[in-house]
């Protein structure tokens, strides 16, 4: 009887811990790809319910993406210009992601690590709030959190 009681327990063990990591590699997987920015929301940090300010990318930035693979890497695609004159430079880097506590950091080439709380995750939408460098933007002197949202 106790070795069925202890045969379970290692069993009951193994199979919480894969669980854990076919999550995390379930949504790298679904991290893959080429997402381009669809909106950035600004949300009052007074009042969640209350859009402060919306930027919808137009023209050549509509071209801009992040690059997110299975092994970590990341690259960033700014695209400026106007009419057909668009120009591109891509920065690359790493991420990681954190599947239970839903938070993702990136870190490109010569800037800062950007951490974000994943806030809709398929494959082929996401959804960030921003949890580096927010200001109060509408003068309530309470800081206000940027949310971009992402297709592929």
């Amino acid at each position: 009887m106790k070795k069925l009681l202890l045969l379970f327990t290692f069993s009951a063990l193994a199979l919480t811990s894969c669980e854990d990591e076919d999550t995390q590699g379930l949504e790298i997987d679904m991290l893959k790809g080429t997402w381009k920015i669809a909106k950035t929301e600004v949300i009052s940090g007074v009042n969640e319910n209350i859009v402060i300010s919306t930027d919808v990318p137009t023209g050549c930035f509509a071209k801009s993406a992040y690059e997110l693979r299975t092994d970590l890497y990341a690259a960033y695609t700014a695209v400026s210009g106007f009419g057909n004159n668009c120009n591109s430079i891509k920065t690359e880097g790493k991420y990681v992601y954190d599947a239970e506590k839903k938070l993702m950091k990136i870190t490109l080439d010569g800037d800062i690590e950007r951490s974000y709380k994943v806030l809709i995750l398929s494959s082929s939408e996401l959804r960030l709030q921003t949890l580096t460098n927010n200001i109060d933007q509408n003068g309530a002197l309470v800081i206000d959190s940027q949310y971009i949202s992402f297709t592929k």
